[in-house]
């Protein structure tokens, strides 16, 4: 387990940060047949399937200081290949994003992957062992981040606390909460997430009780436009996602070694 917090106050409710409400508007970046909102329940869904997967994301980005948080229930099956996610960045394809991460690699749905990126640069990966089958129910993740520190939060529970070293780059850039399911599996020929095999089909990945800073740090936003081009055919998010993996590549194919 890692030390105790100093960077976010998480009472009196660790599931619900203080200074966050809940996410009220998403849009969705690229096949929105594949992404469903229940706003009634606060629930999202994102279903991935032969038309491929969806992301959605927040409206507004944040500024460090803040805290996100949900609950997630992941696809249910063989989810060999996939991944499936909670996440920051600064702006998705962007060359120079800042970003960070919970990242679920579906060939182990009793781990979960943390990263952080610095002006496009990622390879900070480590991986942690679940007490549970992250698809068996809802499981809550948050992330906490300021000009100091990083806290990874699975349950309530500090998983990872990254602090700044002086002299070293560090994410600073306000950020949108991301969230997607896509096939990694030609990623270094499946190691990092597995060999997708699609035999239980539909997959879908849940989200609820989804938690955003206040206005106080929001960074308010005309349009959202994806850095890179590859993004723009709704009808191919295998595109989308190939321009964030691609610059990760190197360091994603070694993800193994960084296991803890």
């Amino acid at each position: 387990m890692a030390s105790e917090s100093e960077v976010y106050s998480w009472e009196p409710h660790p599931l619900h940060p203080v200074g966050t409400e809940p996410l009220q508007e998403i849009a969705v970046d690229y096949c929105p047949e594949a992404c469903l909102e229940e706003r009634h329940a606060g629930e999202i869904h994102v279903t991935y399937d032969a038309r491929g997967g969806a992301r959605w994301r927040s409206k507004r980005r944040f500024r460090p200081g803040s805290a996100v948080a949900t609950t997630i229930r992941a696809p249910a099956g063989d989810t060999s290949g996939l991944n499936y996610n909670i996440y920051l960045s600064s702006l998705e394809g962007s060359k120079d994003q800042d970003e960070i991460d919970f990242e679920f690699l579906g060939h182990d749905k009793r781990a979960v992957q943390t990263n952080y990126h610095v002006g496009g640069d990622g390879g900070r990966e480590k991986i942690h062992a679940l007490p549970f089958d992250s698809s068996d129910g809802f499981h809550h993740y948050a992330i906490a981040w300021d000009a100091a520190a990083i806290e990874w939060r699975v349950d309530g529970e500090l998983v990872r606390r990254e602090e700044r070293r002086e002299g070293e780059p560090w994410p600073e850039k306000p950020m949108y909460l991301y969230a997607s399911v896509w096939d990694a599996s030609y990623i270094a020929d499946g190691a990092w997430t597995g060999t997708y095999h699609g035999r239980d089909a539909p997959y879908v990945c849940s989200y609820k009780d989804v938690r955003v800073p206040t206005g106080k740090d929001l960074v308010e936003e005309e349009e959202h436009q994806d850095a890179d081009a590859a993004d723009a055919p709704a009808d191919d998010p295998e595109a989308d996602a190939a321009a964030d993996a691609a610059a990760a590549a190197e360091e994603e194919k070694d993800a193994g070694a960084g296991e803890v």
